[in-house]
C-alpha cells in the first residue's frame, strides 16, 4: 500500500513530541515523591471531571482533599460517577459564592495548605482570596502562572499572567516575574531565561510594552528582580526558537530558550495559552501564586492530566516556601 512520505513524517513527528510532552509530565509528577500529600480545599467540585481529578491527585498522593461545596448534590454526583470518596471530609456549602468564602477561611486558619478550582468561575474564587478579611494576601501581588507542557518545546515553559491581572502596570509586572521566577525554581530551574515579549526586539516609544520590557530587564541588573535571566523585548518566536533569533541577528542568553515568557496582558496570555493548548496540543496546569497557599486554576475545559499536573505544581510550591 503506498503511504504519503509527508504525511509518515508527520505521524512520527506528532508521536515524538507527545511523547516529550509525556516525559516532562512525569517528570513533573516524579519530583513530588517524598511529600506529604497537600491538605487541599476542592471549592464547589460540581462535575465529574472535578471529582475524578481529585480522585486521582488523592490516589496519586498529591493531595489530601476537602469537597467543599453542596454535600447532597456532591454525594450524587460521586454516586452516579463511580467516584469513591469515602473517607473525604465534607464541608457544606450551598452555592459557588459560599463554598470560595468557606474554603478561603479554611485556608486562612491553616485547616488547609490549598486552594483547588472545581466548578466555579474564576473571579468567584478568587474574590474570596483577595478579601482582606480572608487573611490571604502577602507583600507579593497575587498573579497567575500557566505551566505548559507544549509537545515540539524541549521544556516546561511559563506563561504569565493570563487570568488575574488585566492590565497591569510596571510595578505589577515586577511582582509578576519575581513570582513566575520563584515558580520555574520551585520546578527545578535554578536560573530560569526570562523573555519579556512584545511585537518587536527593538525599542519603540509608540509601543509601551518594548519600554517596560527594557525597564524591567534593567530592574533585574540592579537586584530589584532577582533569580532568573531577563531579556527584552522579544517577539515570540525569538524567545523560543534560536534560528528565529540568529536569522534577525539577535544575540541572546534567553533567545530560543525561554523558561518564562512574560506577556503584555491579560487578553495576550491568555489568547497564547489557548493557543498552545488547542492548536499545538499542550498540557496546561494553572496556578495563583503570591497568597499565602497556592491557588489550583484549572480550566473547567482542562483535562485530568492538567489538573493532576496543577496539583504536582502546587505541592511543589508549598514544599519551596516550607524549605525558604
Amino acid at each position: 500500500m503506498y503511504s504519503d512520505p509527508v504525511v509518515v513524517d508527520l505521524e512520527s513527528r506528532r508521536h515524538e513530541t507527545t511523547s516529550a510532552a509525556d516525559s516532562l509530565h512525569q517528570a513533573l509528577l516524579a519530583r513530588c515523591r517524598g511529600f506529604a500529600p497537600l491538605p487541599t480545599a476542592v471549592v464547589y467540585p460540581g462535575s465529574e471531571l472535578a471529582l475524578r481529578a481529585t480522585f486521582d491527585a488523592a490516589q496519586a498522593g498529591l493531595i489530601v482533599p476537602m469537597l467543599v461545596g453542596p454535600v447532597r448534590e456532591i454525594r450524587a454526583l460521586a454516586a452516579s460517577e463511580g467516584v469513591a470518596i469515602d473517607g473525604w471530609r465534607l464541608v457544606d456549602a450551598g452555592s459557588p459564592r459560599d463554598a470560595a468564602e468557606t474554603a478561603a477561611r479554611l485556608a486562612r486558619d491553616g485547616e488547609v495548605g490549598a486552594l483547588m478550582k472545581g466548578s466555579l468561575h474564576t473571579d468567584e474564587l478568587m474574590s474570596a482570596v483577595v478579601r482582606k478579611d480572608n487573611q490571604l494576601r502577602t507583600a507579593a501581588r497575587i498573579s497567575h502562572v500557566f505551566v505548559m507542557h507544549v509537545p515540539s518545546y524541549p521544556r516546561p515553559l511559563l506563561i504569565t499572567d493570563a487570568a488575574i491581572n488585566i492590565a497591569p502596570s510596571l510595578e505589577d509586572k515586577a511582582h509578576i516575574l519575581q513570582n513566575a521566577i520563584h515558580l520555574a525554581q520551585a520546578l527545578g530551574v535554578a536560573t530560569p531565561k526570562v523573555a519579556i515579549l512584545s511585537a518587536v526586539e527593538t525599542l519603540n516609544p509608540k509601543i509601551p510594552s518594548t519600554l517596560e520590557a527594557a525597564v524591567l530587564c534593567k530592574m533585574a541588573e540592579r537586584g530589584q528582580i532577582t533569580g532568573g535571566v531577563l531579556d527584552g523585548p522579544l517577539a515570540l518566536d525569538n524567545a523560543i526558537s534560536l534560528d528565529a533569533a540568529r536569522t534577525k541577528g539577535i544575540d541572546s542568553p534567553v533567545a530560543g530558550q525561554a523558561d518564562i515568557l512574560m506577556v503584555p496582558d491579560l487578553v495576550t496570555g491568555n489568547m497564547l495559552a489557548k493557543q498552545l493548548s488547542f492548536l499545538a496540543g499542550a498540557d496546561a496546569a494553572g496556578i495563583v501564586l503570591g497568597a499565602k497557599v497556592p491557588v489550583m486554576l484549572t480550566s473547567r475545559a482542562g483535562s485530568l492530566r492538567s489538573r493532576l499536573a496543577s496539583c504536582a505544581i502546587a505541592s511543589l510550591v508549598a514544599a519551596a516556601r516550607c524549605a525558604a
